[in-house]
């Protein structure tokens, strides 16, 4: 864990980022005192597109919910998806 204070990560902002994206743990104090703590963001989920909701539509009508349980529903719908 590296710790910085306020003055000198606004020196280093830039080199901090890159520690923390690679995992560091880096921590900004103020008076001695942490106050901040620079982690990377977590990545957004892929936002669905008109393909996806097609796909989602065409396959639709061929599950039969009342006759399959989870487990084997989402087993044929993952074999689907690695056969395209």
């Amino acid at each position: 864990m590296s710790t910085h204070s306020v003055a000198e990560a606004k020196n280093k902002l830039s080199e901090l980022i890159n520690c923390a994206l690679k995992g560091e743990s880096v921590v900004i104090t103020r008076h001695g005192q942490p106050v901040v703590e620079l982690r990377p963001v977590k990545s957004a989920p892929r936002r669905m597109t008109e393909a996806d909701f097609e796909w989602l539509q065409a396959h639709r009508a061929r599950l039969t919910p009342a006759k399959t349980d989870a487990g084997t529903l989402l087993s044929q719908m993952r074999d689907e998806e690695w056969e395209r």
